[in-house]
């Protein structure tokens, strides 16, 4: 594992780690295209459109047309990244997505900004809470969740040279940027962050920070956990998974989702078959948003590394 990942005072959005990863893309590979559904300033693609003008299309606030340009695009060689909010790209979009993109697995790339609850004062309407299951229900569709703006760089550059059908999730706010040592994402396997033997935390996007902080405060109260960094919710690393929950023997998922379809789902889905254990989820609790400050949001909504406290303790408690 090396030195522990530790988060930092230096503060980005994911969705900016999209953008710089697509411009560098752009200087070195032709054949990476971008399109964007007249929200470039807010998904980050505008850093690449500037750059690679005729690289870059803006289909208009039309989010079927773009999947379906991305599709074309894909059947003629390109590399497409379709960009626009996750309750656009996820909802409205779903069938052309399914039947256009990944049904003929075509080689999209759909990042998706704007997702979860941290969308903030837009309100519920904006705030995509239902995507992971959206997405993940889709037969061999990869689904991403990043944890900061140096894991969303590396996930876009690693996905540029997957074949296939992905959906990346990026968020507005800027978040704590963690410093890693010797990190190498990879589609499909969980970032192993803390090892400890009396609980399993999974969590995924801007809420592995707040697991890094509930974790160390287990540990001022003598329990010590293991921390994974799920990025890809699908497919689930079911080997660590597996390793620790027999490690463990119960397991807390933390997700700015809902707490059915998304990350705790796919968890306890897996748990269920190979080796049931309590999986107590932490996310939004088959509720909509509200519109607010994006941090007044996770406080409200108790998405928190002390909610997540209370989740580990009681987890350990009813073992």
């Amino acid at each position: 594992m090396g030195a522990p990942s530790v988060s930092t005072s230096d503060q980005k959005a994911t969705r900016d780690g999209y953008g710089d990863a697509l411009h560098e893309l752009g200087a070195e590979r032709k054949d990476i295209v971008v399109l964007d559904a007249d929200l470039s300033g807010s998904t980050k693609t505008n850093k690449f459109a500037k750059s690679y003008p005729d690289r870059f299309f803006n289909v208009g606030v039309a989010e079927q047309n773009l999947v379906g340009h991305a599709a074309g695009l894909a059947l003629a060689g390109y590399v497409p990244f379709a960009s626009s909010f996750a309750m656009f790209l996820s909802g409205r979009a779903w069938e052309v997505v399914r039947n256009s993109v990944v049904y003929p697995f075509l080689n999209v790339k759909l990042v998706a900004s704007h997702g979860g609850v941290t969308v903030g004062e837009d309100g519920a309407s904006h705030q995509c809470i239902e995507d992971f299951a959206t997405m993940r229900v889709i037969p061999e569709m990869v689904v991403i969740c990043p944890s900061d703006y140096n894991e969303t760089k590396q996930i876009i550059k690693t996905i540029a040279e997957y074949k296939g059908p992905v959906y990346v999730r990026v968020g507005r706010p800027n978040v704590p940027v963690i410093q890693r040592e010797n990190y190498k994402f990879e589609i499909g396997k969980a970032e192993v962050m803390q090892e400890g033997k009396d609980v399993l935390i999974i969590a995924n996007g801007v809420l592995v920070n707040e697991a890094m902080i509930a974790v160390k405060e287990l540990e001022s109260r003598q329990m010590h956990a293991t921390l994974l960094n799920m990025a890809t919710i699908k497919p689930i690393d079911k080997e660590a998974i597996l390793k620790y929950a027999k490690l463990c023997g119960c397991v807390v998922t933390c997700e700015e989702h809902n707490v059915v379809g998304g990350l705790g789902s796919a968890v306890s889905e897996f748990l269920s078959e190979e080796y049931p254990v309590r999986v107590l989820k932490l996310g939004m609790k088959d509720t909509f948003g509200k519109s607010g400050t994006w941090s007044g949001l996770l406080d409200y909504f108790g998405l928190r590394a002390k909610n997540i406290v209370e989740l580990a303790e009681k987890a350990i408690r009813l073992k």
